[in-house]
């Protein structure tokens, strides 16, 4: 640990983390506490995330109060850190405020995680989670031992065996390399100065916050400026507003390697031929150097060999060999919540996705339909913001138009408040003819959602959860549903017709 970065944690102090069962704050956490910064924090559930944070030595409580920070007027903590979903009411923070107490974003904290290293941050509305941990994975592969902060487990192939283990998305690691998956959702990637910053797309998405297309273009460019002298922007030459960002950051003196298939990417992904659950592409140009090389994934989707050429352009431009490089992308797994199997029944096999955007949900359907292998495809979405569902309800149809039987759940709320208006047929009404002809069903209550994809899937079939809420725990529910009728010895639901829908 260097001089500046033992300075910027030892500023800390004792830090107490609000939310921290979340996908990020947990990151943090274990992350300061890897470091030897005294961390707690608490969380509104139990959970998971919860147990392994007390295993990492971080003291968690169930509930938030104030006496957690605060006692009797005397502070417990230094530092309180908190996300964008943590409300001014919450009563920590309340209390924190009231005490005079450092509140930090979680993104600063992580900032604070980063001083003194070379950081990579990978931002873009799409392909954060899994091009970060492409990032660490194929750096590691290389030899160097690269800290990450992922929001989601990072899945790696034990060395020397097909046996998968599954790492929590932040990690120690033992080289001055971090990679972080860097938030735009409210801003708060404006608070990194990375080495590299890779940007896989500049999408309008969360206008909730931005409030315009414009000013979210605007935050990528504020981003790009934030690269340190000397730093490189690696955006993708396939998506138009990163293609813009990267002329304007080049005609601002700024280093810039292109990716993609685009005919004047600097570094050409080329070939990309799509099998079941995997993808082989050819990677050349910038510096990898001429000579194509072979890009091999055990993923499914040409997405994902976009992902992985940023990855390794961003390995090589840290040192590692461009031969080692590519190869070392062979040893991606995937990580959690992306296309992740959850399991097999009745012939039926269940996939659990993050997918929240319209442009993933294409890409993971498109993705998906090779590994259905001739069977058929069936989705049940969770809708995440009422802002977003009403923005983009248009091209939510139109992107799970290409499943062959669609349920939609209510809306997960998250961070917003309830918005009647919005629902399930937001969605539902406008969604076309599915690739098999059959019309959607939109299901308010997730569970009897999960009951109805349970009775419409045959064996052969391919379910996925798709969406950024609790429709994760779903998977199991269809699975039970699949299990419990393949016992009874009860044939599967005969397909309705095309116009049938439930409430």
């Amino acid at each position: 640990m260097s001089a500046r970065e033992a300075d910027a944690l030892a500023a800390l102090g004792r830090v107490h983390l609000v939310g921290v069962g979340g996908a990020g704050m947990s990151v943090v956490a274990r992350l300061l506490a890897a470091r030897g910064v005294p961390v707690q924090g608490s969380d509104a559930a139990a959970g998971p995330a919860l147990e392994a944070l007390r295993a990492d030595g971080v003291r968690v409580w169930v509930g938030h109060d104030a006496a957690h920070v605060v006692e009797a007027g005397a502070p417990l903590v230094d530092t309180v850190v908190v996300s964008s979903a943590v409300r001014e009411s919450n009563p920590e923070l309340a209390a924190a405020r009231a005490a005079g107490l450092r509140v930090l974003h979680r993104s600063q904290a992580l900032a604070a995680l980063m001083t003194g290293c070379r950081a990579v941050a990978v931002a873009g509305a799409h392909g954060k989670t899994t091009t970060s941990a492409m990032v660490a994975t194929v750096l590691r592969a290389c030899g160097t031992d690269a800290s990450f902060a992922v929001g989601g487990t990072v899945r790696l192939r034990v060395e020397g065996s097909d046996e998968v283990r599954a790492v929590p998305g932040g990690h120690l690691g033992a080289s001055d390399v971090i990679v972080v998956e860097a938030d735009e959702s409210d801003g708060s990637f404006l608070n990194y100065a990375p080495t590299v910053a890779v940007v896989t797309n500049v999408e309008a998405d969360h206008l909730d916050h931005y409030g315009s297309h414009e000013a979210f273009r605007q935050a990528f460019a504020d981003f790009a400026a934030r690269i340190e002298p000397g730093g490189w922007l690696v955006p993708c030459a396939d998506d138009a507003g990163s293609a813009h960002l990267a002329a304007a950051h080049r005609a601002a003196g700024g280093q810039v390697v292109t990716y993609g298939t685009a005919a004047d990417a600097d570094v050409r992904v080329s070939d990309v031929v799509v099998g079941a659950g995997n993808v082989r592409a050819r990677v050349s140009g910038g510096p990898l150097g001429p000579d194509p090389r072979e890009l091999r994934l055990d993923l499914p989707g040409a997405h994902n060999a976009l992902n992985a050429t940023a990855a390794v352009v961003t390995a090589v431009l840290l040192g590692a060999a461009p031969d080692a490089a590519v190869a070392g992308a062979a040893t991606f797994v995937g990580t959690g919540r992306r296309f992740e199997p959850k399991g097999e029944a009745d012939g039926v096999r269940v996939f659990d996705s993050y997918d929240h955007h319209p442009t993933e949900v294409e890409a993971l359907l498109r993705a998906a339909r090779p590994v259905a292998a001739g069977g058929r495809l069936l989705v049940l979405f969770q809708p995440h913001l009422y802002s977003r569902t009403r923005i983009f309800a248009d091209r939510f149809a139109a992107a799970l138009a290409l499943a062959d039987e669609v349920v939609v759940t209510g809306v997960y709320r998250a961070r917003e408040d309830v918005d009647p208006s919005v629902s399930a047929r937001t969605i539902t009404d406008l969604l076309p003819a599915t690739a098999s002809g059959g019309g959607a069903r939109a299901v308010e209550d997730r569970v009897a959602a999960a009951h109805t994809v349970a009775d419409l899937a045959r064996p052969g079939d391919v379910v996925l959860t798709v969406g950024a809420g609790d429709v994760t725990e779903l998977g199991p529910v269809v699975l039970e549903d699949l299990r419990a009728r393949a016992g009874s010895g009860v044939a599967p639901t005969a397909r309705p017709g095309a116009g049938d829908t439930m409430d």
